[in-house]
């Protein structure tokens, strides 16, 4: 009996009323402003591409178009475009395997200026012996 009279209370108080159609847009809005403060904070933290210091040479630009990108970070860190690869061997095998699909195949390759002489040559020559003949050396421009 109690829960009856205060559903007839509910509705005598609200009788005289009318009912709010319209959507409040405020908690949407504050949403959407943090939102966007996230994405402005951490937009320019993304990186594209792997983080090199290439030395600096003044020769003219070439036109790169679907080269694969061989990448040695100064932590001799090997890529294959974005991908990392474990340790020396395994960059041979897919050099062979890239070598054995393309007629003409062409590398670039690009090692941060910090890395050790040796460990630049050692990861050029298995270049080389995989069967590929041009090589492109990406540097930075002078200023």
């Amino acid at each position: 009996m109690y829960a009856n009279e205060q559903r007839q209370r509910a509705t005598r108080k609200h009788r005289g009323r009318a009912l709010m159609s319209e959507i409040n847009v405020t908690p949407f809005v504050d949403v959407m402003l943090v939102l966007l403060v996230i994405f402005m904070i951490t937009a320019p933290l993304m990186q594209h591409g792997l983080d090199v210091q290439l030395p600096r040479t003044s020769t003219a630009a070439v036109e790169v178009r679907d080269i694969p990108n061989i990448t040695l970070k100064s932590n001799r860190g090997i890529y294959w475009n974005r991908e990392r690869i474990r340790n020396l061997p395994g960059l041979e095998q897919k050099l062979r395997r890239y070598a054995k699909r393309n007629k003409n195949a062409r590398v670039n390759f690009r090692a941060d200026k910090t890395l050790n002489y040796g460990f630049v040559v050692r990861v050029l020559a298995a270049v080389k012996g995989s069967g590929i003949e041009s090589i492109g050396m990406v540097t930075e421009p002078l200023e």
